[in-house]
């Protein structure tokens, strides 16, 4: 088992090395860095998806199966969406950012930032194998309620994301802050069931029996850090801060910044 899951560490790290490389390919060639993260979904989804089925001689168990058809379910929905946003020319204020900051040597440090990415994402296509190879032989409840929390989290995203979109076509000054729907319980609805969605896999691979199980609760651990205090809440809450000003500080004051919860009452 330890050598079947040190080749699959080592497959899905250079799998995910040179999709990443793609990703600057595009991002340099286009001048559009919206197209990095649509592309590190469909990676991390394709890479996910056949760590799930391999070894393929081995054949292919329902669990295999089950599993290999959430990460696609996810990375299609969150990847199509970034995708479409990209195409229509709206650049990610984030890498944007980064490479102003960077300046001539931003082609250069993009690249290494990119591959830093591919090497932090290793964890959630490993988590992925070990929930498919989990040894119980069928399918049990616990497989069922990874699945449940799995679709519950992409229908909550994307639920967000509409909510957003909607918002955004309907309100056409910037100074505005969307504050309705999932929106109103939380500032980042969309990344909280993003984190939620990594859930799944530890739900399906947790057994007594199978130790190797409990090394995917890393997924749900490196999103909540992405998301929370890297790349996700932190610069672009700067951003929001720049563009909305004290709007945005208010919003802030009542609204939790990530998991959903009734918004404080402003001081009378």
């Amino acid at each position: 088992m330890l050598f079947l899951n040190l080749q699959a560490m080592a497959g899905i790290a250079l799998a995910l090395s040179a999709l990443m490389a793609l990703a600057w390919v595009v991002q340099q060639r286009t001048g559009n860095s919206g197209w990095v993260d649509a592309i590190w979904c469909y990676s991390v989804g394709f890479v996910g998806s056949v760590a799930a089925l391999w070894p393929l001689e081995d054949g292919s168990s329902a669990r295999r199966a089950l599993v290999a058809g959430l990460v696609l379910c996810w990375s299609a929905r969150l990847g199509t969406h970034i995708a479409r946003r990209a195409a229509a020319g709206v650049d990610d204020p984030r890498y944007a950012n980064y490479a102003r900051e960077w300046g001539c040597d931003a082609p250069r440090r993009m690249f290494f930032f990119l591959q830093s990415q591919g090497l932090a994402s290793i964890p959630l296509p490993f988590s992925i194998f070990l929930a498919a190879h989990a040894p119980d032989p069928g399918l049990r409840l616990q497989d069922y309620a990874g699945a449940v929390v799995m679709l519950a989290a992409v229908t909550g995203e994307a639920i967000a994301d509409e909510q957003l979109r909607r918002f955004t076509l309907s309100h056409s000054k910037h100074s505005l802050v969307c504050d309705t729907g999932m929106w109103h319980w939380s500032r980042h609805p969309n990344y909280f069931f993003e984190w939620l969605a990594w859930l799944a896999y530890p739900i399906i691979a947790l057994s007594p029996q199978y130790l190797w199980g409990w090394a995917s609760l890393a997924a749900p651990a490196i999103m909540y850090w992405i998301l929370v205090k890297v790349t996700g809440i932190p610069p672009l809450e700067e951003q929001m801060l720049r563009s909305r000003g004290e709007r945005y500080r208010e919003y802030q004051a009542r609204t939790n910044a990530f998991f959903p919860w009734p918004p404080k009452q402003p001081l009378q």
